[in-house]
């Protein structure tokens, strides 16, 4: 696979070519106070009596889902972006298909399924970033090798491979051979359940993470998916596995990463946390971004972090998410210092 700082990289089109992989969903937002919640052996969480009516702040609709998130994301960014998912053909999934539309998100390799409800969430916020996120998979379950078309894939500059449900997993051997067969498309891989509790023993994930431009996990999927204890021991195996860089966040620590070369922190930043929601997401976007416009991996942490920290400041997965323009005026202004050791 080519390096994402190679000459073939840096020279692409100002514009690369994305497709998000995953799902869509539409989200609903339920903001409490902090009534609510209570602390139980040491963990908080909500308290909802049965039988009793609860006094609501405010209901917000917004749109999520990783490959959503991502497209949107990356279009904002500068990016052609196209979205591969699927929803229903119900009020949602026309909603969410129109909203992609709008951020100027490419769906015609969106697949529509007759007769089932798209992907739904209901969020339980209380502020301060907590919040509880009730989901219903919908149709997401139908991203199979039937509705995955992988010669189209392998027209794309660069993939962004989200969370799939479980039942989507069977599209890795066609991914593999659309990497195999096209090697220098840059993948950017967040992977989901059913890929952290497999782990990198699992022959397809240790082939995906081979091919794999940049990988995102937070600390607890690294962990996981790994087998170890440490951010620094998980950072060692996946770059040795093959990712040419791995990004693995752990909230207010900030993000950690490896080029292979030298290992990197970049602080998590000073925001008000309004909503949690979908800050990874927008993390891998603006660390994508980066990497796809031939800057270098500090460059690229900092963008990631300044993405997140606009998008857990406001309601939503989506609604933070910032344009290139402000990215760029963002990257200029930014005190985020990233510090840097050997390997």
């Amino acid at each position: 696979m080519d390096s994402p700082f190679s000459p073939s990289a840096t020279s692409r089109s100002s514009r690369p070519r994305t497709l998000s992989i995953g799902g869509a969903t539409y989200d609903l937002f339920v903001r409490t106070d902090q009534s609510v919640v209570h602390e139980h052996e040491g963990k908080k969480m909500f308290s909802l009596p049965l039988g009793d009516k609860i006094r609501v702040n405010d209901v917000i609709s917004t749109f999520g889902g990783g490959a959503s998130n991502t497209s949107v994301g990356l279009s904002r960014l500068g990016c052609t972006a196209s979205f591969c998912g699927v929803v229903g053909d119900d009020q949602w999934g026309t909603t969410l298909l129109k909203h992609l539309a709008d951020e100027r998100v490419q769906t015609d390799m969106a697949t529509v399924v007759e007769n089932e409800a798209s992907s739904f969430s209901l969020v339980l916020s209380a502020g301060n970033g907590e919040r509880v996120i009730l989901t219903h998979p919908g149709t997401a379950r139908h991203l199979h090798d039937v509705t995955f078309d992988r010669e189209q894939a392998g027209h794309f500059d660069a993939v962004f491979l989200n969370h799939i449900h479980a039942e989507s997993c069977v599209i890795e051997d066609d991914l593999i051979d659309t990497f195999v067969q096209n090697p220098s498309i840059h993948l950017s891989w967040n992977p989901g359940g059913c890929q952290i509790e497999s782990g990198l023993r699992e022959k397809n994930n240790a082939l995906l993470v081979s091919h794999t431009a940049v990988l995102f996990l937070n600390k607890e999927e690294a962990l996981a998916f790994t087998g170890t204890r440490t951010v620094k021991e998980a950072l060692n195996i996946l770059s040795r596995a093959g990712a040419t860089i791995v990004c693995i966040t752990d909230g207010p620590n900030g993000s950690f990463a490896t080029d292979g070369k030298t290992y990197f922190h970049c602080p998590a930043g000073d925001c008000t946390v309004v909503d949690a929601t979908g800050a990874g997401d927008a993390f891998g976007t603006g660390v994508t971004w980066a990497v796809l416009t031939g800057k270098d991996l500090p460059t690229a942490l900092q963008a990631g972090t300044i993405n997140a920290m606009s998008v857990v400041s406001v309601i939503g997965a989506e609604e933070g998410l910032l344009t290139e323009t402000q990215m760029q005026l963002s990257l200029k202004r930014s005190n985020l210092t990233v510090t840097a050791e050997p390997f």
